[in-house]
């Protein structure tokens, strides 16, 4: 019998993405899948019902109908408590569940003997990168910060050379060059902004150099050996973090436009910028913090809202970045998602094997426990 695959209506707040796409439901059926979606599921990236039903999907009225026995339910955001009620033991959800965070989510789904993945947890092999949901999202984010950063900022970003005179290029600063930084990057100086960065990963330096923007860093010992082996920056000792400190504070006063984009996996967001920081800055600047879910990297930051300083300057601190590009963060997190999935698929049938190294990474819950030991302990 058929795998039955169901997408849900994302009900968090201010979430506009959806775990499903018509291409992607094509993909699913293509794997021997039965594909189930309630309506409505992606009003916030422009995709009518009737895309869904035209690409093979079945389009039910209500959240009850849409999971009655479901086999996989792929998600977003966690589910909400309705949602795992609805979901039958046994059941698999695929979902960025913020595990870290959100441990009464965890402990419901574990309670209701649902296997969970937390596609945030999918290892960064090579194997695995077709799958990298937080690539995936944070190039998007990267790229978003900077077009909010252009519209709230008073002034243009490239050199004009005009008649009546010349406009001075916009002078950006990114902390943090992963994914969502090097994009960020990437985006600024495509607007013409002369761009520099910094990050403690001794290897972003040649990436951020690669992309025409300059390298601003404390570059010591402690400095070349800032990085784990799955790739993420190290929480950096006191001493380093003043040395930094005083870099940065030397060279935020002379920029335009800063964007932060500094996340460590488990632990609340490093403090980057700080109201002394902000305070040296001239009238008309702007602070983009791309970490602002998670705490924020700027101190002073305000969630879901641009809060303008007594200098003026205007601290952006949008949430889900990415859902504010909703069209395509949904169709990349689909792909994403058709590619995890295919992993659990055998014949059109759910076949699970948590020894595969992809599938034990990411589960969060199963047979009725929590069973990812850092989300355990």
């Amino acid at each position: 019998m058929a795998v039955t695959i169901a997408v849900t209506r994302e009900r968090r707040d201010g979430e506009t993405r959806t775990a499903l796409t018509p291409e992607t439901v094509r993909k699913l059926t293509g794997l021997g899948a039965t594909v189930r979606v309630e309506a409505g599921t992606g009003q916030g990236s422009s995709i009518p019902d009737d895309a869904y039903a035209e690409a093979g999907a079945t389009v039910v009225r209500d959240l009850k109908t849409a999971l009655a026995g479901a086999d996989i339910l792929l998600k977003v955001r966690g589910p909400t408590a309705s949602e795992i009620s609805a979901l039958r033991p046994g059941a698999v959800v695929v979902a960025l569940l913020d595990a870290w965070r959100e441990k009464e989510t965890v402990t419901a789904l574990a309670g209701a003997g649902v296997t969970s993945f937390a596609m945030e947890f999918v290892p960064r092999i090579t194997r695995a990168q077709v799958m990298d949901a937080l690539s995936s999202q944070a190039n998007l984010a990267g790229y978003r910060a900077v077009i909010e950063a252009a519209a709230a900022y008073g002034r243009g970003f490239p050199m004009m050379m005009t008649a009546a005179g010349t406009v001075a290029a916009a002078k950006v600063f990114v902390m943090g060059a992963g994914v969502a930084g090097l994009q960020a990057i990437a985006t600024a100086r495509r607007l013409g902004a002369v761009v520099t960065a910094t990050d403690v990963r001794p290897a972003a330096k040649e990436q951020v150099e690669s992309l025409g923007a300059k390298f601003v860093a404390v570059e010591d010992e402690e400095f070349k050996a800032a990085e784990t082996a799955g790739g993420y920056a190290k929480q950096m000792s006191a001493e380093y973090q003043a040395k930094q400190a005083a870099l940065t504070a030397s060279h935020i006063v002379k920029q335009d436009v800063v964007i932060t984009t500094a996340l460590i996996p488990g632990r609340p967001a490093p403090r980057l910028v700080t109201t002394d920081h902000v305070a040296s800055m001239k009238p008309g600047s702007v602070i983009v913090d791309l970490a602002v879910d998670n705490g924020g990297n700027v101190e002073g930051i305000k969630a879901g809202e641009i809060a303008t300083t007594p200098n003026g300057v205007s601290l952006v601190g949008w949430t889900n970045m990415p859902g504010r590009v909703a069209a395509d963060a949904s169709s990349l997190y689909a792909r994403n998602l058709v590619a995890f999935v295919g992993l659990m698929l055998k014949d059109g049938a759910l076949a699970l094997d948590l020894d595969d190294e992809i599938l034990k990474a990411a589960a969060v819950t199963h047979g009725g426990a929590i069973v990812h030991e850092g989300v355990k302990a």
